[in-house]
């Protein structure tokens, strides 16, 4: 089979594997995030994969990466720009491998804040969902716990909706604890958060549920577990 259809398939093929109720690929790549009129990569089509009709230079992928998040957007921006930067390392190996080594350095300085840990750590994650899958870069972040990455910058950000909602997505596949805790505050958050809100609307690829009902029947579930 042709490389650029396995990637195509890539994520409906997904759904056979994840242990996750009415989702129909990896959430952190399958799923467009919602950011409005925020900047990010530049991105042509509203569908996830690489059609063929983006003419972006990945040789500019860090440089454009490290801008965007040094910008300080939201959470929500920061998840979408990483998702795209996965997309685009898959034809990059070297952008992909400087991008994740830039980020991790960041962990490593004194003045590491939530955002540094958190960046790192939810690209370590969106990278393991789609590195060394079908075909292409085996993942430059073989090794690293992601979650643990964002759970350290959970601790350091205190009360963010978005970040437990990113962690939500991370652990759909487990832990169910830790999924159902990160779950119930991003739920709770988008009453207050209008973006985060839109996203809890949204539908998952080739879905009828929203992203919000999958993790409220999560939360029912995990509710029945001692």
């Amino acid at each position: 089979m042709k490389p650029t259809i396995l990637r195509i398939l890539g994520c409906g093929l997904a759904l056979f594997v994840l242990v996750v109720p009415a989702l129909a690929g990896p959430p952190l790549i399958c799923h467009r995030f919602e950011i409005g009129t925020a900047r990010s990569l530049p991105w042509t089509g509203n569908s996830w994969n690489l059609s063929g009709n983006e003419n972006y230079d990945t040789r500019n992928l860090v440089r454009d990466t490290l801008s965007i998040l040094d910008a300080n957007p939201a959470v929500l921006v920061r998840m979408e720009t990483l998702r795209r930067a996965t997309l685009y390392g898959k034809k990059d190996a070297q952008a992909a491998k400087e991008l994740f080594t830039k980020l991790y350095e960041r962990t490593t300085s004194r003045q590491a804040d939530a955002l540094a840990w958190f960046d790192a750590g939810y690209l370590v994650a969106t990278y393991g969902q789609w590195f060394g899958r079908n075909e292409g870069p085996q993942n430059p972040a073989t090794g690293i716990d992601g979650y643990a990455l964002v759970k350290r910058a959970l601790s350091l950000r205190g009360n963010d909706a978005q970040m437990e909602f990113a962690a939500a997505l991370i652990t759909l596949r487990g832990p169910d604890k830790n999924h159902l805790e990160h779950a119930q505050k991003a739920i709770a958050g988008g009453k207050t958060d209008s973006l985060l809100a839109q996203n809890l609307a949204t539908h998952f690829l080739g879905n009828e549920t929203t992203v919000a009902e999958m993790l409220t029947k999560n939360i029912a579930l995990g509710g029945t577990q001692k």
